[in-house]
């Protein structure tokens, strides 16, 4: 059997939106929903703007597509792309280690947020911010952050709820799952302006420029 050969079908999308969606859903990350607005306002609101699009079409843009041709050409994940690509008797399927390095660090921090943001939509389904001022809701969090057993809970919560998704399998997990919460969350976006201001007060100020 050659390297890189097929032991059973490869999985695909179901159709081109699910894959645009997905990978919508991985490029907005949390620094996008939370970081970019307070960071726009803070440095120089439209000038920055103009930046970090320059800024994302000479260096993310170009690694976007790298990555892209790379799982295109080789129908591998991270771990076994560069084996399959690599020249023989090159030493390129080291850096998948680096992918694992990587792809570990990162979830250590999404997990750990993912946790906080499954608490808070406990604590709000339960009530808890009823009333409260955007300072009072803080002073939850901080106390949230002092209790080390909670937020352990909350995250095992996401890596259980995480594994559910993906042991589904491509089509009836990940893509499934990934339309119905991009179709949410822009919902949610267009809505906010429309919101009440009890939830509106619950935003971070931004600071003035």
């Amino acid at each position: 059997m050659s390297k890189g050969s097929e032991t059973q079908p490869r999985e695909r999308f179901s159709s081109r939106m699910g894959f645009l969606l997905i990978s919508a859903g991985c490029a907005v990350g949390l620094g996008n929903v939370w970081r970019f607005p307070y960071i726009t306002g803070e440095y120089g609101g439209a000038a920055f703007i103009i930046m970090y699009l320059v800024f994302l079409a000479l260096f993310a843009l170009p690694i976007l597509v790298m990555e892209f041709t790379i799982g295109r050409a080789s129908q591998k994940g991270a771990g076994r792309a560069f084996e399959v690509l690599e020249p023989e008797g090159s030493k390129w399927h080291r850096l998948k280690w680096l992918n694992f390095a990587g792809t570990y660090i990162l979830m250590m921090f999404y997990t750990t947020v993912a946790g906080w943001m499954l608490a808070f939509t406990v604590k709000s389904a339960q009530g808890l911010f009823v009333g409260m001022s955007a300072e009072e809701v803080g002073t939850v969090f901080t106390n949230m952050l002092a209790n080390p057993g909670e937020q352990l809970v909350y995250m095992a919560l996401v890596v259980i709820i995480g594994l559910a998704c993906t042991s589904a399998g491509l089509k009836n997990g990940v893509e499934r799952i990934s339309k119905a919460m991009m179709s949410c969350f822009s919902s949610s976006s267009l809505s906010w302006p429309c919101a009440p201001s009890r939830f509106r007060a619950l935003a971070p100020a931004w600071p003035s420029t």
